[in-house]
């Protein structure tokens, strides 16, 4: 049998956290339109499935064993990340404030996750010291990516629906 690619749902996450990184940056110096709209694409349905894993599995299992202001903050940087997406989406680069939308996004999700991420009083770290097996945790959150990731490519996902801001539309 294969040996899995992470040895927990922190390293899961963080290894999601690297390649988004990474497709920021290859956006930044992409200089065609189809370019840069594949890279976007590639950057929404990577933050879909990262949301949608963290929220379906890795915050409820964390929900009242560390800091609940932390995950509540979460949930809101996340819906704030899938309005950008959503409206990304169903844009193109020539589009305007396309490149704006973009970098914004890259930034709200350099904050997040350098707010997981922090040493001592990051959600990894409050995670590590709380009692949730982190291994079965993250075998949980690898399953459920596989069947977005397939899900992505059969059909695409759905929009992005964020669950702690409401949207007001007059």
């Amino acid at each position: 049998m294969a040996k899995p690619e992470f040895t927990d749902a922190i390293a899961l996450l963080k290894a999601d956290h690297r390649k988004v990184e990474d497709l920021f940056e290859q956006y930044e110096t992409a200089k065609s339109a189809s370019a840069k709209q594949k890279l976007c694409r590639e950057i929404c349905t990577e933050l879909k499935i990262h949301t949608s894993i963290e929220e379906e599995i890795f915050y409820p299992a964390l929900r009242g064993k560390i800091e609940d202001d932390s995950l509540d903050e979460a949930y809101v940087e996340h819906d704030g990340a899938k309005v950008l997406i959503n409206d990304l989406e169903s844009s193109s680069p020539d589009a305007e404030f396309y490149d704006a939308k973009v970098k914004v996004l890259s930034e709200e999700i350099k904050h997040h996750v350098k707010e997981e991420e922090m040493p001592k009083e990051g959600m990894f770290a409050q995670a590590r010291a709380t009692d949730v097996d982190l291994v079965a945790l993250g075998d949980q959150m690898a399953a459920r990516k596989k069947e977005l990731m397939a899900q992505a490519k059969s059909g695409g996902l759905p929009i992005a629906k964020p669950s702690a801001v409401n949207l007001v539309t007059a």
